[in-house]
C-alpha cells in the first residue's frame, strides 16, 4: 500500500462495521451500566437496575425484548463507516508516510499517528455517537424516528451543540484508546514475527488484538464513563413558553468533562470511573479480534 492508497480507508471502514455489529449488545450493556448512578436531565439520580454485564443483558432482553440490545445499531454502523474509515485510513497512511522501511516499527511514530487519527475521526463522527448513546440508554425519544429525523430533532431542540455534546472527552478517549491499541497491536504482531513465536497469520492477529484490547480498556474506561454521561444529558435551547410568568429552560447537570468526572468521584467514589469496565474489555477484545482479522484478510486480497 502506498502513501496515497485508498485501501486502508475502505478496509478499515468495512472491518469496523463488521466488528461493531458483532459486539453491539455488549456495548449496550456497558452504556446502561455507565449511566446508572449518574444524573438525568432533571438532576435526579438514575436508579441502579443492573448488577453487572450479564444481569443487564438478561434484564434488558426480558423487559424490553432482544431488539433493545440493538437499539442504536444504525447510528453505530454509520459511526463506524465514518469514524472507522477515517481513523484507520489516517493511521496507516500517516505511518507509511513517516516510516521509511515498512518492517521497522517506531513506537513514538505509531503513537503520534494513532492519537492524531483517533482525535480527528472521533470529532467528525460525534453526532452519530450522541444518537447511539441516547438510543442505548433506553430513551424513548427517537425509537420511532428515522436516523435523519433523530438528528434533526436533536438539532432543533438543542442546537448544533447538541450534536457535538461530549466531543471533548470523546476526542480525548479516542486519542487515548487508539493511541494505546493500535501501537500495541502493531508492536505485538511484529514482535511475534521477529522472534519466530507466531507467523503473520490469524493466530498472531488474534493474540495481538486481544492484548491491545486490554490496554485500551484500562486506559479509556474513565473517559468513556464521562463521555457517556455527557452525551446522555440534554440541554434544550431556551423556550419562549412560560409557566406562571417564568421562562421554561432546562439546565445541565454536568457543565464540562472535568465537572462530570469530579461529581462522579464525589458522589459515587473513584471506582465509579470504571463502571462498565468488564463489558468494555469483553467488547474491545472481540471487537479488535474481529476487526484486525477481517482487516488483515482484506489486505491479502491485493
Amino acid at each position: 500500500m502506498g502513501p496515497s492508497d485508498w485501501r486502508p480507508f475502505i478496509y478499515g471502514g468495512v472491518s469496523a462495521c463488521v466488528a461493531e455489529f458483532g459486539t453491539f449488545p455488549i456495548d449496550t450493556t456497558k452504556t446502561r451500566l455507565q449511566i446508572q448512578g449518574g444524573r438525568c436531565d432533571a438532576g435526579q439520580v438514575i436508579t441502579r437496575k443492573y448488577n453487572g454485564m450479564l444481569h443487564a443483558m438478561l434484564k434488558i432482553s426480558h423487559e424490553e425484548g432482544i431488539r433493545a440490545l440493538y437499539f442504536g445499531i444504525k447510528p453505530a454502523v454509520l459511526r463506524q463507516a465514518t469514524y472507522g474509515t477515517i481513523k484507520f485510513g489516517i493511521y496507516y497512511s500517516l505511518k507509511q508516510m513517516l516510516v521509511q522501511n515498512q518492517g521497522e516499527e517506531h513506537l513514538g511514530i505509531n503513537i503520534f499517528c494513532a492519537v492524531t487519527a483517533g482525535v480527528v475521526s472521533s470529532a467528525m463522527a460525534n453526532p452519530t455517537d450522541v444518537l447511539k448513546v441516547r438510543l442505548q440508554s433506553g430513551r424513548k425519544d427517537f425509537k420511532e424516528k428515522s436516523l435523519l429525523q433523530a438528528f434533526v430533532s436533536i438539532y432543533r431542540q438543542e442546537g448544533i451543540q447538541g450534536l457535538w455534546r461530549g466531543v471533548l472527552p470523546t476526542a480525548q478517549r479516542a486519542g487515548v484508546i487508539v493511541g494505546v491499541e493500535l501501537p500495541i497491536y502493531d508492536m505485538c504482531k511484529h514482535y511475534f514475527i521477529k522472534m519466530n513465536i507466531l507467523p503473520d497469520s490469524a493466530s498472531n492477529h488474534f493474540l495481538s488484538s486481544f492484548i491491545s484490547s486490554l490496554g485500551g480498556a484500562v486506559a479509556s474506561t474513565p473517559l468513556d464513563v464521562v463521555r457517556t454521561r455527557l452525551m446522555n444529558q440534554r440541554k434544550l435551547k431556551p423556550s419562549p413558553a412560560h409557566i406562571n410568568g417564568t421562562a421554561v429552560c432546562t439546565s445541565r447537570v454536568y457543565t464540562s468533562a472535568l465537572d462530570c468526572m469530579v461529581q462522579t468521584v464525589k458522589f459515587e467514589g473513584p471506582l465509579a470511573l470504571y463502571k462498565g469496565f468488564i463489558p468494555t474489555w469483553l467488547r474491545l477484545g472481540p471487537w479488535n479480534i474481529i476487526f484486525f482479522v477481517t482487516f488483515e484478510q482484506l489486505k491479502k486480497l491485493y
